[in-house]
């Protein structure tokens, strides 16, 4: 399996590791409950150096991302960053990514580590107007995610991070080392992506966890970062996301700009537009105890209407909380269904994404 840079300081941490992707990587640390709490209410640091960094790089860059992605790169200027779909012709989905404009000639696509050489490979099938440059190899990634993860940044950084919006980044030192900060997250909460060079990564997981302890900062691991990202009803690629499945039926029209003219997976899109989707993604939230998992059935009335893609019991929220694919007429919020756990039926209600939403809080009040 590889191996992050930060493989030792997980090591010395205490990490149960675990086998994702083809990498050796944390799962939890104290537990997925105490790290996704802290996230919740403080900070929490994740490694994701796993992730993937793709550049489509040359004067046709922009004409590239645009034919490839679903939604409009038209939209970025230099320092802005947007999470988008790179497309099959029937409409499908590669991957999900984030587009990050470096520059007019410089896209930088960050992408889901169980893909990235699938996806290296396809964009450069693809492209033949640029450059497609694989540097995933060139960053380390760290995710400070929380309430308070603008203060900690703030303490090792000279960009002024209150000017630096949600999807936007900027280019600068932390901890003394060049990096590129990220206003993203894969959380819910408020954070921030910090790409270094992989030789930094120990030093700025360090200074990061030393600036963070006076607020209560703890590393976390990939059981958190599921059920973190599940509360925010976010998708996962190989669940809720796969090449079976369009923006649409996912419940991401608002990814999808079909009037910013041609691209890869448009005509398939238009085509289902108009005739309507078959099945729908939506939340459940169950009505008694239980815990749904990928791959329980759904049923309405005693027939099977859909599977569970991901499910957890929430820790914020107390109950079984889960994702799934449905059939159009039982996707309705307030619709009631079950899931089958155990060889029994589990009373369980469609509900509104996403399950939690954060209060917002700025970060020029964080940082001040």
């Amino acid at each position: 399996m590889r191996r992050t840079p930060l493989y030792e300081v997980h090591r010395a941490l205490g990490a149960r590791m675990v086998d994702f992707a083809g990498w050796e990587m944390p799962v939890q640390y104290r537990g997925i409950i105490e790290e996704h709490r802290a996230v919740r209410t403080r900070a929490g640091l994740f490694d994701v150096s796993h992730m993937g960094e793709i550049e489509v790089r040359g004067a046709h860059a922009f004409a590239a991302c645009q034919r490839v992605t679903c939604n409009d790169a038209g939209r970025l200027r230099d320092g802005r960053a947007q999470y988008t779909l790179l497309m099959y012709p029937d409409g499908g989905v590669v991957d999900d990514a984030v587009l990050h404009r470096l520059s007019p000639t410089r896209y930088l696509f960050c992408v889901n580590a169980a893909n990235r050489e699938r996806d290296a490979a396809w964009l450069r099938e693809q492209v033949r107007e640029a450059d497609v440059i694989d540097r995933s190899d060139d960053f380390a990634q760290l995710a400070l995610q929380g309430p308070r993860s603008s203060a900690i940044l703030a303490r090792l950084t000279g960009i002024a991070l209150d000017r630096v919006p949600r999807f936007a980044f900027a280019e600068g030192k932390v901890a003394g080392y060049e990096s590129l900060v990220a206003h993203t997250g894969y959380t819910g909460e408020d954070g921030w992506e910090v790409y270094c060079a992989p030789a930094a990564a120990r030093d700025i997981w360090e200074a990061v966890a030393t600036a963070g302890r006076p607020e209560g900062l703890t590393p976390a691991g990939l059981g958190a970062r599921d059920t973190l990202r599940l509360e925010a009803g976010l998708p996962l690629y190989g669940h809720e996301l796969s090449p079976d499945t369009t923006p649409f039926e996912a419940g991401l029209e608002w990814v999808v700009r079909l009037d910013k003219g041609e691209f890869i997976g448009r005509a398939a899109l238009l085509e289902q537009q108009r005739t309507g989707v078959r099945r729908r993604l939506i939340g459940l939230a169950l009505r008694e105890p239980g815990v749904p998992r990928a791959g329980y059935r759904i049923v309405r009335g005693g027939v099977v209407v859909g599977e569970i893609t991901s499910g957890t019991k929430s820790p914020t929220l107390g109950k079984g909380i889960g994702l799934g694919y449905v059939d159009v007429a039982s996707s309705a919020v307030g619709m009631a269904l079950g899931v089958d756990i155990r060889q029994r039926t589990v009373a369980a209600e469609v509900v509104p994404l996403p399950f939690y939403r954060r209060e917002s809080t700025s970060v020029k009040a964080q940082v001040n």
